[in-house]
């Protein structure tokens, strides 16, 4: 008996050590796939979190009226978790596109593995009461624990997601959390009141999951295939969103978590109207800074431009401007703009970047993604155009992509009003993209935007100089009462938000 104990004791704290790197893991997933679901990133991971330490207190409550084996009662909620937590991502994604009430859904999944999970802990303790001093027992079993939470908030952005991806990793530490439930099946066989059923039950479940683990890119193409609607080409979860490219007979589209980028039919709409204004107007275009558009198509036209010397581009994801850079398609869309020498690639946050720099730029391109949650708002915020303003002369032009002024006015205005505080000479202005409907822009300088054209790109698809023409805002495009967008507050993301929301 003696023997016996201490093997015991370090196998029921290595079980704590995973149960807690497993449980961070599944609240994670769940955070990230409500965030490129759902968007809102700040408030999907706030209300996942609080979700699911409010369901751990239920789940210890509830552990102090479980009789019987405790052991056998241990093995048995870890096969659930194993079960519950690992399947979360394929149910979710199946269910999105097909379900009226997702969130609900989403968060019962939350709610029940955070329950088992708040189960397991106060039920590993009552084991190994007798068999271990109660300081020691309460130290090393939050050591464990707290060990395991900051290696699966490590792992998770690092490793897990870039490698395994948002289907595949709550599958293989569900597979994890069952491996442990097998194995003390087999090693505490003579302490178990029911061996054989709990060895059946958790070697059903293992097999489960490994064939799910299998199958899970079919799943998931054919989960998004329903939820995009099209022929889905090629996927990528990166550590920052989820890049979905589908396809079908006239076009290809682009969709960062689970908002639509571009369609290859009308980009050039968009990216003429972002890039040749300023272009065109600004006195220098030697060297030229553009943030985001890890795509290349606003490189795509900058380089049309032979006065140009050098371009910086500055995108925080690798996987997006590798894949622009590398895939054959995507080269024939952009005509290898990413590969041009002119062209200096940068993934880095576009904000930090900002604030190490110096060097002037006669014109800036940025042409961010939506602000649709507080990582992306920053990038519109007032503090932000002031560490840009260290990159400007009195002649450049800057311009910016601004939302939709018909769908989201109060957005529109609102990042108007903020690049207004630093740069005194702004002009808004917007075109139709057939696939977005009305969008907006607008342009900034030191000095005043006179609409004189130094120069001019023969054969554009779309855009004539007639800038005048994209300035005009009917009624139904203009808002009163907006507030500046600043770290502090954020309001941007509130109105999108708010705007955006009723659309869909």
């Amino acid at each position: 008996m003696d023997k016996k104990r201490i093997p015991l004791e370090l196998l029921l704290m290595f079980s704590v050590f995973v149960i807690a790197t497993c449980g961070l893991i599944y609240e994670l997933v769940a955070g990230a796939l409500a965030s490129y679901l759902l968007g809102d990133s700040v408030k999907q991971f706030s209300f996942i979190i609080g979700v699911y330490l409010f369901s751990m207190g239920v789940g210890s409550y509830f552990a102090k009226f479980i009789k019987g084996n405790l052991i056998d009662k241990f093995i048995e909620i870890e096969i659930l978790v194993g079960i519950i937590g690992g399947i979360s991502s394929v149910v979710l994604f199946i269910l999105f596109n097909t379900l009226a009430h997702f969130e609900a859904v989403l968060y019962l999944f939350v709610f029940f593995t955070g329950c088992l999970v708040g189960v397991e802990i106060p039920l590993l303790m009552n084991i190994l009461k007798d068999r271990v001093q109660f300081k020691d027992l309460v130290s090393n079993v939050f050591a464990f624990d707290y060990i395991g939470a900051l290696l699966a908030s490590i792992l998770f952005p690092l490793v897990l997601i870039p490698q395994l991806g948002i289907v595949k990793t709550p599958l293989f530490f569900g597979l994890v959390n069952i491996s442990i439930a097998i194995f003390l099946c087999f090693y505490l066989k003579k302490e178990l009141s029911k061996p054989v059923s709990l060895r059946v039950k958790s070697i059903g479940a293992f097999l489960l999951l490994v064939i799910l683990f299998i199958f899970s890119d079919r799943i998931l193409s054919f989960s998004e295939e329903k939820l995009y609607g099209e022929n889905v080409v090629y996927t990528k979860s990166s550590p920052y969103q989820r890049i979905v490219l589908t396809r079908n007979s006239r076009e290809f589209r682009l969709y960062l978590n689970n908002n639509l980028q571009f369609s290859s039919v009308d980009e050039y709409r968009y990216h003429e109207a972002l890039v040749h204004p300023a272009m065109s107007m600004a006195k220098k275009i030697d060297h030229i800074l553009i943030l985001g558009g890890g795509d290349g198509f606003a490189v795509r036209e900058v380089l049309k431009y032979k006065e140009v010397k050098d371009i910086t581009l500055v995108d925080l994801d690798g996987e997006m401007t590798n894949f622009f850079r590398n895939n054959e398609t995507m080269r024939q869309l952009n005509q290898s703009s990413l590969s041009n020498p002119k062209l200096k690639v940068i993934n880095k946050d576009a904000y930090i970047w900002v604030k190490e720099n110096s060097k002037k730029y006669g014109v800036i391109i940025i042409d961010f993604p939506d602000p649709s949650n507080y990582s992306l708002g920053k990038l519109y915020s007032l503090q932000f155009y002031k560490e840009l303003e260290r990159l400007t002369t009195l002649d450049t032009k800057i311009v910016v992509q601004t939302t939709s002024p018909y769908f989201a006015p109060k957005s529109f205005w609102c990042i108007e009003k903020t690049i207004n505080q630093v740069f005194p000479f702004t002009s808004a202005y917007h075109t139709y993209v057939p696939s977005f409907g009305e969008w907006g822009f607008s342009m900034a300088s030191f000095e005043p935007i006179s609409n004189k054209i130094y120069r001019k790109i023969p054969n554009l698809k779309f855009y004539d100089y007639n800038f005048s023409q994209l300035s005009y805002f009917t009624k139904d495009m203009k808002t009163n009462d907006i507030e500046v967008n600043r770290l502090d507050n954020q309001i941007l993301v509130r109105y999108f938000d708010e705007e955006w929301g009723k659309v869909q």
